[in-house]
C-alpha cells in the first residue's frame, strides 16, 4: 500500500514538474517576443531574440536568403528598383540576404507572389489592397491632404500595437513607403472640377471595377487601362483625364498629353503609397515589425528622392481652383470614402485613423466635431 502511494505521489510530482517546464518555455518565448517587438530596445538585442524564437529559420545561419520582387515600369534601370537597393543593407542587419528581381508588370508580380516564386513583392498601394484591405486603404481618395499627414499616419502605423492589422491570411505587409501626392491631369483647362468631367473619358485601372463605377456616377466614361497604358492613352488623346502621382509628369512625359491647353488641377486627391507584401511564413510577425519600422525611419529620404525625380513643374501647367471649390471637393471625397467603405472596398478602421490624423493637424475641419468615419 505504501509503495503504491509513493508511486502515485511520484507521478503527481512528475506531472507538476512537466507542467511547470512547459510553462517556463512558454513564458520564455513570450519574453523573447516582447523583446523582439520593443522599438525602444537595441536592434541587435531584438534580432538576437528573433533568432532564438525561430532557430530553424534564423538560428543556424548568419543570413537567411529571401527573394524580393520589385515592380518598376522601367525594370532594373527604373527609379523604384534603384531606391529599393537601399533596403538591402538594412535587411542584412536583420539577418536577411536579399536577391532582388525587377518586374515591369504589376499583375504578373502579384501572381508570382501568390505562387510563392517571390518571398515578398513591392507594389503600389492600390494593388496591395487585394492582399490587405487595411493597408490598401491608405491611398483612399482625399484621406491624406498633404505629405505631413502621410508622415504622421505612417509613424502611427509603425507601432507594434498595429502589427496584427498587417497580417491577413498567408500575407503580411513588410513596409509602406510614400510615393508622393496624386493629382488630376487634364487635356483641357476647362475641366477644372469633377463636375465638369461629365462626358469626358477618364482612365481607370483595369483590375479595379470600383473605380469605373465611381467615374460613371460623375457622368463620365471610364477607360480601363493598365498602369503602363494609362499615361500612354493620355498622351495620345485616348483619355481626357488621368489621375496620377506627380512624379509621373516627367517620368511618363505627361506634358505631351497636356499640350497645348491642358494642365494639372492644383489639389491633391490622394497620397500614393508603395507597399512591400510578403509571405508570412517567410517573414514572421517580429521580423515584419522591424522592417516596417525601417521603412518609417526612411520617410524623409524617400520624399527627397521623389522630389528630385519630380523636378520643377512649369508654373503655367497648374490650374488653380477657388477655396470654396476645395471645400466642395472635401465633402465629395468624404462621401466617396463612406460609400466605398459601405461597399467593403475601404477598411473602416483605416479610415478612422486617417480622420484622426486630419483632425489632429487641423481640429477646425468640418468633419471633426461630428465624425462619420
Amino acid at each position: 500500500m505504501l509503495l503504491r502511494l509513493m508511486h502515485i505521489l511520484s507521478l503527481i510530482l512528475a506531472i507538476f514538474i512537466t507542467q511547470n517546464a512547459f510553462s517556463f518555455v512558454a513564458n520564455d518565448k513570450e519574453s523573447l517576443r516582447v523583446i523582439a517587438m520593443n522599438p525602444k530596445l537595441d536592434l541587435q538585442q531584438r534580432v538576437a531574440a528573433i533568432k532564438q524564437l525561430y532557430p530553424k529559420q534564423w538560428g543556424d545561419a548568419d543570413l537567411m536568403k529571401r527573394r524580393i520582387c520589385i515592380w518598376d515600369l522601367a525594370g532594373r534601370s527604373g527609379p523604384i528598383f534603384s531606391a529599393a537597393q537601399d533596403q538591402k543593407t538594412e535587411l542584412m542587419e536583420l539577418g536577411i540576404e536579399v536577391e532582388m528581381e525587377a518586374y515591369t508588370s504589376e499583375s504578373i508580380l502579384a501572381e508570382e507572389l501568390k505562387a510563392g516564386r517571390c518571398d515578398a513583392a513591392f507594389m503600389t498601394g492600390m494593388k496591395a489592397r487585394i492582399f490587405n484591405k487595411f493597408s490598401g486603404t491608405i491611398d483612399s481618395v482625399g484621406a491624406l491632404p498633404t505629405i505631413k499627414h502621410m508622415k504622421l499616419l505612417l509613424k502611427a502605423l509603425s507601432s507594434p500595437r498595429m502589427a496584427s492589422k498587417f497580417e491577413k491570411g498567408r500575407y503580411t505587409i513588410l513596409g509602406i513607403a510614400p510615393a508622393g501626392a496624386a493629382y488630376i491631369f487634364v487635356n483641357d483647362r476647362k475641366i477644372d472640377s469633377l463636375t465638369k468631367a461629365a462626358g469626358k473619358r477618364i482612365a481607370v485601372l483595369d483590375y479595379d471595377a470600383t473605380q469605373a463605377k465611381m467615374v460613371l456616377k460623375l457622368g463620365a466614361t471610364p477607360v480601363p487601362s493598365s498602369l503602363v497604358g494609362a499615361p500612354n492613352k493620355f498622351n495620345n488623346g485616348a483619355v481626357d483625364v488621368l489621375p496620377a502621382p506627380l512624379v509621373a509628369y516627367g517620368f511618363m512625359e505627361l506634358y505631351r498629353g497636356m499640350e497645348p491647353n491642358g494642365g494639372i488641377i492644383n489639389y491633391p486627391f490622394s497620397q500614393a503609397s508603395m507597399q512591400m507584401v510578403a509571405l508570412k511564413e517567410k517573414f514572421p510577425t517580429e521580423v515584419a515589425q522591424l522592417v516596417r519600422e525601417g521603412f518609417q525611419k526612411g520617410f524623409d529620404r524617400i520624399i527627397n528622392q521623389i522630389n528630385l525625380q519630380t523636378g520643377d513643374i512649369p508654373e503655367h501647367w497648374w490650374i488653380e481652383i477657388p477655396d470654396k471649390e476645395k471645400q466642395d471637393y472635401e465633402v465629395m471625397m468624404q462621401q466617396a470614402r463612406i460609400e466605398l467603405r459601405e461597399a467593403d472596398y475601404y477598411d473602416a478602421g483605416m479610415l478612422t485613423i486617417q480622420r484622426k490624423v486630419r483632425c489632429k493637424l487641423d481640429p477646425t475641419r468640418f468633419e471633426c466635431p461630428n465624425p462619420v468615419e
